[in-house]
């Protein structure tokens, strides 16, 4: 990538207006190379800043990796602190770090550093929720759905505004597909898809969208999760396709008895995929190798087995330890056709 030599005035534009200026004159799809050089190479300290969140939301790691370390070595303490912050993210996102580390380096880095900064209070708190997420921790997720206005009301930047909006309204979809309250995780994908063109983007909602239909068809979810698949695989997102290829996908394909050339690297879900075929003994060994099953490994094995009172562990798993009210309904409803 050629370095780009910038005029006063184009020094002197927000992250915002650049992004306008550029997306007018060279349309949305031309402008994004132009718009990522600008975040690499502008000299404002504040572009270089929120240059990062341009290139996060976009899924452009390569070049988000290329600033961080350039505000890491800032003699700018506060763009020191952005890039911190931006790296704790970047790792939790690629999951480089188990989501307790990543509460760790939160601890150890709000004990060290003091910031009045709405945007790096808001990320901060983001990055929390998004480690219980990861936990599986679902009642603790969701404070900065009503805590968000606190920081938006000081935020400037209408671009760093929309972004943000973007993250509350992901952590929205999930909160209320947990909760099983599905039309309005769907209102809040659809905004999303709507609101954003970022390919990373889509392909979370997609991914999410996809999940909310366990219930309903195959036709229905499966679409959306081949459609997250074919954008992450644009995108080259190897955690992303991990997930779809050998989590998500074949859990949907398995559910509704579909796993023709369907296959999984996990051992829970190959177990599923068996008992999609009958082969409920060969699941019970397959499941019999893994010590600490999870909820749904245990209603594999509930499921396979016919035990009511596996289905039972399943169930309360779901409920008391992960307040999972949407894949509850996955064994308490084979509870019910053992009946």
């Amino acid at each position: 990538m050629m370095p780009v030599k910038f005029t006063t005035s184009e020094s002197e534009l927000s992250l915002t207006q650049m992004i306008m200026t550029l997306t007018q004159e060279h349309g949305s799809e031309l402008s994004k190379n132009m718009i990522i050089r600008f975040c690499l190479e502008s000299p404002s300290k504040d572009i270089q800043k929120k240059g990062m969140e341009y290139l996060f939301i976009n899924g452009y790691f390569k070049e988000l990796e290329m600033l961080i370390q350039k505000n890491l070595e800032s003699d700018n303490p506060s763009n020191r602190l952005w890039g911190s912050i931006y790296r704790i993210m970047f790792d939790q996102t690629i999951r480089k770090d188990n989501p307790n580390v990543t509460l760790q380096k939160i601890k150890q880095f709000t004990d060290r550093y003091s910031t009045s900064e709405p945007e790096l209070l808001f990320l901060l708190d983001l990055i929390e929720e998004k480690s219980y997420h990861l936990l599986c921790q679902f009642d603790r997720i969701g404070k900065l759905m009503v805590t968000y206005q606190q920081y938006f009301s000081n935020i400037e930047e209408r671009f760093i505004l929309n972004s943000f909006k973007i993250r509350v309204y992901k952590i929205n979809i999930y909160y209320h597909i947990v909760r099983n309250e599905l039309i309005m995780a769907r209102k809040y994908a659809y905004r999303t898809l709507n609101m954003v063109d970022s390919s990373l983007t889509h392909a979370i909602v997609h991914t999410y969208l996809g999940v909310s239909y366990t219930f309903d068809t195959y036709e229905k979810g499966m679409p959306h999760l081949q459609k997250a698949l074919e954008i992450s695989k644009e995108l080259g997102m190897k955690y992303l396709i991990d997930i779809l290829e050998n989590y998500n996908i074949p859990f949907m394909a398995a559910h509704f008895n579909r796993v023709d050339n369907i296959t999984s690297n996990y051992i829970g879900a190959q177990a599923h995929i068996e008992i999609a075929k009958g082969n409920n003994e060969k699941a019970i060994q397959l499941l019999n190798e893994i010590p600490d099953k999870n909820p749904f490994q245990l209603y594999y094995l509930g499921k396979a087995k016919k035990d009511k009172s596996i289905l039972i562990q399943s169930y309360n798993h779901f409920i008391e330890k992960r307040s999972d009210f949407f894949f509850s309904k996955l064994p308490m409803n084979a509870y019910k056709e053992l009946d």
